[in-house]
């Protein structure tokens, strides 16, 4: 019998969700209690917000796929609405810290909801926080129960409920709710009707893309299905998953350059022997050599009979026989009952050369989630203690730089979280705090904004910093200290496409009195 912590932590290491000793969370759907059967999707959307906004936080929220994984081991329906004796069962089996439970229900043309937080070591359970807002805005309602929440596991938190509530600010309603549709449906062809409403309704949603690539590779719509996963951020969550299964959408509409590229890609970051292996298969589909990589592979995953396969496979092809049935051998010893091994190590030790056999390389087409996600949190550890070793300030610098990149993507939260690690390590670190600025201006804190672009500019001149302040500015009509900030950031920075629209801006504004 699975034990709970071995299910519960091999699924989440399965999917990235238990790395690094952060608390495990259950994020249960929601309860509908506003009697209308169409708003039934919003029990699963509770979730979905609630599960990416405490992993944005550093927490570990379990998947939707794993928390569907074991209730189908506790031989319970996927849409249950459990006890609190259930939950918990489920919990145990997951080996999750804590649940949250919740309901909701509808105010005339708004949504209100309550959730709790149940400790599952201590069979404890937090008061209940609730929020409410029109039905266009569910997704920062639920979004301001994750932040209330998040205060609860961890009372020190200090991101703000501003940059919880804006993190949901690029997602369309309307477009969630086919998103979510699309992946709770039980007939193929409508979940990939509503994911493809999704994307058209908001064609930046990554989230979307992904999980319509899904559909489309299950099937075999190979073209379409590399034309989404390319939609998916390459830096998020899901972006290496997404660059393996479109090489292998490209390699099966054959096109090999392409999946060539898209391994090598995901190989940059993480080369995990499945992704070198399907490299070197597109390689050799285009008629060239891909034994370095196939070495790679095998010695990388020697136990894997295919590896060892392609390898001999290749290495024939290319004259060296004794080392093709060496590898063949490797083979056949993990894998005996493997008929076109055996054909072809009869056929390579016959003289004869109408005999020799040139079989296609093997393709690995399944993605190793726990192998990509596992390797993915030794290297986010590894880089970590690189990072810990540094000397405060330039600690501070890299933490800035991965803090703008995150910003750049919308990821608000990252972003915050990173600045403030930032300004942590160097307190005077002027960029930090600018950073900090332009995640208040995005949550939509003007005040919080001027406060931190003023720490920013008593430290150093910084260009966003006097930026910042022109746009609030410029947006409070105060056109005088709009421009006087713009020439401020133009002597910092006087090619600065964003301070010369600014600038341009302004002048047009000031023609107009």
């Amino acid at each position: 019998m699975t034990t709970g912590a071995t299910l519960g932590r091999g699924l989440e290491a399965a999917d990235g969700s238990a790395a690094g000793g952060a608390k495990v969370l259950l994020v249960l759907p929601f309860d509908n209690r506003s009697g209308q059967p169409s708003l039934e999707w919003v029990r699963e959307a509770a979730a979905d917000v609630l599960s990416s906004r405490f992993a944005s936080a550093g927490f570990q929220p379990t998947s939707r796929a794993s928390r569907i994984y074991a209730l189908d081991h506790l031989g319970l329906p996927q849409g249950f609405q459990p006890s609190r004796a259930s939950s918990i069962k489920l919990a145990q089996t997951l080996d999750a810290d804590s649940i949250i439970v919740g309901s909701f229900t509808t105010d005339g043309s708004g949504i209100v909801a309550q959730a709790r937080l149940v400790d599952v070591p201590r069979l404890r359970m937090t008061p209940e926080v609730s929020a409410r807002g029109e039905m266009r805005d569910l997704i920062a309602v639920f979004s301001s129960l994750a932040w209330q929440l998040t205060r609860q596991i961890d009372p020190s938190f200090s991101l703000s409920e501003d940059s919880f509530t804006a993190a949901g600010k690029g997602v369309r309603v309307d477009a969630f709710e086919q998103y979510i549709r699309g992946i709770t449906e039980a007939d193929q062809a409508e979940r990939l009707r509503h994911l493809q409403q999704a994307v058209k309704l908001n064609p930046g949603y990554g989230a979307a893309w992904m999980a319509l690539g899904r559909e489309e590779y299950n099937g075999e719509k190979y073209p379409e299905a590399a034309d989404a996963f390319a939609k998916v951020d390459r830096n998020g969550a899901d972006g290496l998953e997404a660059g393996f299964y479109r090489g292998l959408a490209l390699m099966f509409s054959g096109e090999y350059p392409l999946a060539e590229q898209a391994f090598a890609g995901v190989a940059r970051t993480l080369p995990l022997a499945e992704v070198v292996n399907n490299q070197a298969v597109a390689i050799s589909r285009q008629g060239h050599d891909g034994t370095s990589l196939f070495i790679q592979a095998a010695a990388s995953d020697p136990n894997a009979a295919d590896y060892h396969f392609n390898l001999a496979v290749s290495l024939k092809r290319h004259g060296n026989t004794a080392g093709a049935l060496n590898e063949l051998a490797q083979c056949m010893k993990l894998r005996p009952s493997d008929n076109e091994a055996l054909a072809l190590e009869e056929a390579w030790k016959k003289s004869s050369p109408d005999l020799a056999l040139d079989p296609l390389e093997r393709i690995v087409r399944s993605f190793d989630a726990a192998a990509f996600k596992q390797a993915a949190a030794m290297l986010d550890q590894i880089d970590t203690n690189k990072l810990a070793a540094l000397p405060a300030q330039e600690r501070g610098k890299i933490l800035c730089v991965q803090a703008n990149s995150a910003l750049s993507r919308g990821l608000l939260l990252e972003a915050e979280r990173l600045f403030q690690d930032a300004i942590t390590a160097d307190a005077k670190n002027a960029q930090a705090h600018a950073g900090l600025a332009q995640v208040r201006e995005r949550g939509g804190n003007e005040a919080a904004a001027r406060s931190e672009a003023h720490a920013a500019l008593e430290l150093a001149p910084t260009a966003n910093a006097y930026l910042l302040l022109a746009r609030l500015d410029l947006a409070a009509g105060l056109l005088d200290a709009a421009r006087s900030d713009t020439a401020e950031a133009l002597k910092l920075e006087p090619a600065n496409p964003a301070a010369l629209e600014l600038q341009r801006q302004i002048v047009a504004n000031l023609g107009q009195k």
